[in-house]
């Protein structure tokens, strides 16, 4: 580094020192003799560089002279902490915790090697009337990720690597040495190692080969690297989980309520592997019926702290890809040990309702049972029972079916919202690429399931919610969900009126109400998925937390995630502390569990998000060999460069880039989601039909062009 270079940084560095004082001292007026003694500076030399750097930060606008040689700061708050949002051309805006201040904007040469999602101090510009809040980051305080997937390029001395991710603007130096076996075009998870002071390029190194671009498997097990989770599970996990006895002993069985005399049976999809909850039935003599909700006892075989229990909260979900699932534990546990599996004994967690005939609650109870299922439906085969009235268990399935509409039917009118999203299923062949798309239907078979699940979810979270008063009160984890703000709701609200609806924004309950008659009315039409998907925007997203809030989609005052131990680890710590307290145990640490909930928060995102990845990447793909063919869809999204178009046959997106569109130029009118022709004055709106040609597939970017067909 040159002596000109090492001055800057010294320089650099010595103003946010310098700039801290001032915040340090409550912003109190300070001449550069005061602000030497508090950075306990004494050298003629640096005292001097201290009373250049007072002016010309003042000459900046960061600090202000309020007296000869006194200076103050001119805005308080000049350093600020957030998270990096990459942008296409390489610059970046800082987004901050507090939901109610400006992004900071700052340019590609100001970053200091930050990357997407990296948490970085920031220093603040004075602003300019008018202009936009700028910055320029001090300090990366921490990485987002250090891995990526890309593709290898080798040449004789060295190689490279290129990111996948469009966002990762810098390619990634790998020394020969370091290519773990990679050859030149080969798709691999490479990790940076080392990022030298003044280098535009990280060094990093091959961690894993996937394998050659383009082939099914290596494509879906790049987009899991992608999001960071594991390919396999660690030997150790595995051997812990080998270990497991598999016999119920009469002691175990004894210590539990035993159902297996009682009518039980799974309903799943008819490709599922494992089970984690079953439903018993029985008619009282009171002519009331017993419910039971029997939840897989996960928490029985994994215990805190051991590596399996690490690995599953590591892992915090299973994420589920168009072609495969990664499980959150070992196969012997979710396919085995804990999957109630029919005509097997199985230790379980439950929930006991006794109903009456209008599926009001008259009592309850909870806590481990001992299972026997009698029956493996899939959820096709109770839909017959449903429709014929007549099959295998066919009374006590028709009993429950009306029950749980009576519960569906209360839900509603208590302000609940129905979100009937459609979700998009790939027939594959047996090399993975898809041959067909279909849309998955939602019968009274799921929502029979879906209704008693939330039931036992529901009432577990008001059960604990009611243990303790105040600041006495039990720590649980729940499933929350904030109501949407104002402004979002408001502006879904005026692009539903387009389409003849309106949304009573009165109360949370007229919103639920008129929200619902359009979910309603809306389903099988063209715009259902443009506007399902637009409404769910305008809401918040539910999160897990300690906090004993209220579930504003489903209208519960409390709720909670007890029912998927075997897929999601919060149901693990909710079966954990229902069990300790249903046992007389103390209030567990808070502060412990905000923190785990926050990472399943975190992770059930990031599964989402690669499941969203696997489905665009099979999109792409089934569109690849059909470059000319035209379709007819509806305008899904708007943007200033583009417009997104969602085929309505087989609901593949692709965007439609506004500098091809030939006739005009097209500009956003992001308030009316809208692109408008500037001479003709031809709109095009969000939810229009429009007649598209399949231009371009890219795959590596799962991306699809569309070129519009014009009248």
């Amino acid at each position: 580094m040159s002596k000109k270079k090492s001055n800057s940084s010294i320089k650099l560095v010595l103003t946010q020192l310098v700039l801290d004082i001032f915040e340090q001292s409550g912003n109190a007026p300070l001449n550069y003799k005061q602000v030497s003694a508090k950075l306990n500076v004494r050298d003629p030399e640096s005292r001097e560089t201290i009373l250049e750097i007072l002016k010309e930060e003042a000459q900046k606008g960061t600090l202000k002279e309020v007296s000869h040689g006194k200076f103050q700061l001119r805005e308080l708050k000049t350093f600020i902490e957030g998270v990096v949002d990459m942008t296409n051309d390489g610059s970046a805006y800082i987004v901050t915790d507090d939901p109610d201040e400006t992004d900071i904007y700052v340019a590609p040469r100001k970053l200091r090697n930050a990357l997407n999602g990296d948490r970085v101090k920031v220093y603040v510009y004075a602003k300019s009337k008018g202009q936009r809040q700028e910055g320029e980051v001090i300090e990366i305080l921490q990485r987002f990720k250090m891995e990526f997937t890309g593709i290898v390029k080798v040449s004789e001395r060295f190689a490279f690597f290129i990111p996948d991710d469009r966002k990762m603007m810098h390619d990634i130096f790998i020394p020969l040495s370091d290519l773990n076996g990679a050859k030149n075009g080969i798709k691999a998870v490479a990790e940076i190692t080392d990022w030298p002071a003044g280098a535009k390029n990280p060094i990093g190194r091959i961690k894993n080969v996937l394998g050659v671009q383009g082939e099914n498997d290596t494509e879906m097990n790049a987009i899991l690297a992608e999001y960071g989770f594991p390919l396999s599970f660690p030997k150790e996990v595995e051997h812990e989980s080998e270990e497991i006895p598999d016999i119920i002993t009469k002691e175990e069985i004894a210590r539990r309520r035993d159902f297996r005399e009682v009518l039980t049976f799974t309903i799943d999809p008819f490709d599922a592997k494992d089970f984690d909850d079953a439903i018993s039935f029985k008619n009282l003599p009171n002519g009331n019926y017993e419910v039971g909700v029997h939840i897989a006892d996960v928490s029985h075989y994994i215990q805190p702290d051991s590596a399996l229990d690490k690995e599953a909260l590591e892992r915090a979900t299973s994420v589920y890809l168009v072609d495969r699932v990664i499980p959150m534990l070992p196969e012997r546990l979710s396919n085995g040990l804990c999957s109630l599996r029919p005509k097997e004994d199985k230790l379980c967690f439950a929930a006991v309702f006794e109903l009456d005939e209008d599926a009001h609650v008259v009592n309850e109870w909870f806590g481990k049972t001992v299972i026997h299922s009698d029956r493996r439906f899939a959820y096709e085969e109770v839909q017959q029972i449903i429709e014929d009235k007549a099959g295998e268990f066919a009374g006590e399935i028709l009993k429950l079916n009306a029950l749980a509409y009576k519960l569906r039917e209360r839900k509603f009118k208590n302000g609940a919202i129905s979100f009937e999203t459609t979700e998009v299923k790939f027939k594959l062949d047996e090399r993975g690429k898809p041959i067909g798309v279909y849309i998955k239907e939602r019968k009274d078979a799921h929502k029979l399931i879906e209704d008693f699940m939330l039931l036992a979810n529901r009432k577990v979270a008001e059960y604990v919610s009611k243990m303790g008063k105040g600041k006495h009160k039990y720590t649980f984890v729940y499933r929350t969900h904030d109501s949407p703000k104002a402004d979002s709701l408001a502006s879904f609200a005026q692009f539903a009126a387009r389409f003849g609806y309106r949304i009573n924004m009165k109360s949370d309950k007229e919103i639920a109400k008129s929200l619902n008659f359009l979910m309603e009315d809306v389903e099988g039409k063209k715009e259902q998925n443009v506007l399902t998907q637009l409404a769910i925007r305008s809401m918040a997203k539910a999160i897990y937390t300690t906090k004993s809030t209220s579930h504003y989609g489903l209208a519960f005052d409390h709720y909670t995630h007890f029912t998927s131990p075997i897929r999601r680890y919060p149901d693990v710590m909710v079966h954990r502390l229902l069990f300790h307290y249903l046992n007389n145990g103390q209030s567990a640490n808070e502060a412990y569990y905000e923190k785990l909930c926050q990472h399943c928060s975190q992770m059930e995102k990031k599964a989402a998000d690669a499941e969203r990845a696997s489905v665009k990447y099979k999109q792409a793909e089934f569109l690849r060999d059909q470059i000319g063919s035209i379709y007819t869809g509806i305008i899904s999204g708007v943007t200033e460069w583009g417009m997104y178009v969602e085929i309505i046959e087989n609901k593949c997106e692709g965007m439609i880039r506004l500098r091809e569109i030939a006739d005009d130029f097209y500009t956003l009118d992001e308030k009316n989601y809208a692109i408008i022709g500037q001479r003709k004055k031809k709109i095009y709106r969000l939810g229009d039909e429009v007649k598209i040609k399949v231009k371009n597939v890219d795959l590596t970017k799962k991306q699809i062009d569309f070129s519009l067909i014009q009248d």
